[in-house]
């Protein structure tokens, strides 16, 4: 498959999946991993480019007991460049 086919892709489940609810990128990339074939670390360098153009945000949470992880929630252009991306995948 055409890599940036592929990340294109990958960028469209990640958004569908923060659409959803807030995450944490362990989360993202495990359950993206079951659906699509990638490498463990495929999904980090696209959080960072979403966090750079301001389409998530991130915070720190302790929720689980254990050492506080890093969750990121779509902004409003994020909702909104999912919601285009969406349009032109149907």
């Amino acid at each position: 498959m055409n890599i940036q086919y592929n990340k294109g892709v990958i960028e469209l489940l990640v958004l569908a999946m923060l659409d959803k609810r807030d995450q944490y990128g362990y989360d993202i990339s495990e359950v993206i991993s079951e659906k699509v074939k990638i490498s463990p670390g495929t999904v980090y360098p696209i959080l960072r480019k979403l966090k750079s153009d301001e389409l998530v945000t991130t915070y720190l949470s302790e929720k689980s007991g254990g050492p506080a992880r890093k969750y990121y929630q779509l902004t409003i252009k994020g909702r909104e460049k999912f919601n285009e991306l969406k349009d032109q995948w149907l």
